[in-house]
């Protein structure tokens, strides 16, 4: 699969990672798009990216053993499941036996949009002694500033949005490409409440598998730590994306 086909696909998987898929597609025009983890383009195979610091690097907001089994098996388990479901509408096309793609659509959906959230997830944290935490400079904290009024009052409306998801799903400030906005919205599971035109930019996973072992129900305390890990220059590396 080429990279054209790679962009392609990646706009063809729905809900949330459809979004999503659309940001990588803005992005190919630009450098960064090199650099998107996640797609192995010789192989033609979705992977899992590798973490951009060590397990134990933000135990200030998350424990080690809650990010060897995050990332090593459950974001793994999206992408297995996102490369099997293409397998096999890949081969419904072949046979014309679409007796499944209600089904198998709906793996890519949930699956794609694990596997985009994720891999968005990773990169927009890091350590505080690697710039993780703090708050946002430059552009991002007048982008912020304007839409939200400030950046306490968007700390404050993010957290409220992420504590409030209903059962398994995620917090997302997005960038809505008609009116060029940030938008804070909420995920639930990986893919539904998609707001279609919004791409994410700052996404956290409110899954019990993201916090349960340290924090057990105390979802509130996970998002007030979570911002200490918050990697700025990375979301202000997306939003930079979509300035023509």
């Amino acid at each position: 699969m080429d990279r054209r086909a790679m962009i392609g696909t990646m706009a063809a998987v729905a809900g949330t990672a459809m979004a999503s898929a659309a940001g990588v597609a803005r992005a190919a025009h630009h450098e960064q798009a090199a650099e998107m983890p996640g797609y192995d383009s010789r192989s033609g195979q979705y992977v899992l990216p590798p973490l951009p610091y060590a397990y134990n690097a933000l135990d200030a907001a998350i424990d080690e053993q809650t990010m060897r089994l995050h990332h090593d098996l459950h974001h793994a388990g999206y992408v297995r499941g996102l490369n099997g479901a293409l397998a096999k509408l890949a081969e419904a096309r072949e046979s014309g036996d679409y007796a499944m793609v209600q089904h198998w659509s709906r793996k890519v959906s949930f699956n794609g949009g694990g596997h985009t959230l994720h891999t968005i997830f990773w990169s927009n944290m890091a350590p505080p002694s690697q710039g993780g935490g703090g708050e946002p400079e430059g552009a991002l904290r007048d982008k912020i500033e304007t839409d939200f009024g400030s950046v306490t009052k968007f700390k404050e409306h993010f957290s409220a949005a992420a504590g409030a998801v209903e059962g398994s799903g995620w917090g997302i400030l997005g960038h809505d490409a008609t009116s060029g906005k940030l938008i804070v919205v909420q995920g639930e599971n990986q893919q539904k409440l998609t707001t279609w035109g919004i791409t994410p930019v700052l996404v956290l996973d409110v899954w019990e598998h993201a916090y349960y072992l340290r924090y057990q129900n105390r979802r509130k305390e996970y998002i007030k730590n979570w911002w200490q890990v918050v990697n700025w220059s990375d979301v202000a590396s997306r939003v930079s994306w979509h300035k023509a």
